[in-house]
């Protein structure tokens, strides 16, 4: 039924699938797109009247640039989660692994799939906030839409893995008070993470949103690639690699 390591062929007709299915449901599509749009924009109004010292970075740059990382990895965490369990209460899953495609193919191709979607919305985001917001770093805005990218990808991994848990799309929506909000919280987004009690600070440095939200502080911060980021870029891939993998091992035919 399965083979050993991913297939390409396989892989890729699953991504086709998925976004054929996307494609037909123009309401989704359309809010993916725009929620992201919609918060920077209301986050660009609510810093825009509020001090701060000359010479330092506005309100709006230092959370608009994190938030950027932070709202692909929420709603891509949600969308593939409620996806992948319509696809096993439906029964295709069950129907596709009773061909020669594996698991790890269709966990591949989904994640594919939904990082297209990612990519678009990245795109979106990032271009309205620097050319239309005014959104200013002192790194390249090309590691910003990386980050972002990778962000997305990360709420792809946690919620195809997430959703191998949940029988209902309410239980797939409480998993984000569990997994998601957490790491909002810790990520150092409203309090320094050297400013958390210890074990607080210990949680942090175990959830990959911290070094996602970290590698965007330093492309804030600094001109050049930082060793930090680099660090924080391979955290943040080998959390989205393990998830998958995750994902492929606990990917179950149907839904009880």
């Amino acid at each position: 039924m399965s083979g050993v390591g991913v297939r390409p062929i396989f892989v890729g007709a699953t991504a086709l699938r998925v976004l054929r299915q996307l494609r037909a449901d123009p309401r989704t599509v359309a809010l993916i797109l725009a929620i992201p749009v919609v918060l920077m924009v209301l986050l660009y109004f609510m810093f825009s009247q509020i001090p701060h010292p000359p010479g330092g970075p506005a309100p709006f740059d230092r959370v608009g640039t994190v938030m950027l990382g932070i709202l692909p990895f929420v709603t891509m965490f949600l969308l593939t989660s409620i996806a992948m369990l319509r696809e096993r209460r439906s029964g295709t899953l069950e129907r596709l692994l009773t061909t020669p495609i594996s698991r790890l193919d269709l966990i591949a191709g989904y994640g594919v799939a939904f990082s297209v979607v990612a990519a678009v919305q990245a795109v979106a985001a990032v271009g309205v906030s620097y050319w239309l917001l005014g959104l200013t770093v002192e790194g390249a805005v090309g590691w910003v839409f990386v980050i972002a990218m990778l962000d997305a990808m990360l709420g792809v991994g946690l919620g195809l893995l997430c959703s191998a848990f949940a029988q209902t799309e309410f239980q797939a929506v409480q998993f984000l008070p569990i997994v998601v909000i957490p790491q909002l919280f810790l990520c150092g987004l409203f309090v320094a993470r050297d400013q958390l009690p210890g074990w607080m600070e210990g949680l942090s440095t175990a959830m990959p949103l911290t070094y996602a939200v970290q590698a965007l502080q330093e492309v804030a911060a600094h001109p050049g690639a930082t060793a930090l980021m680099w660090r924080d870029l391979g955290v943040v891939a080998a959390c989205i690699a393990a998830a998958l993998a995750l994902a492929a091992a606990t990917l179950h035919r149907r839904t009880p």
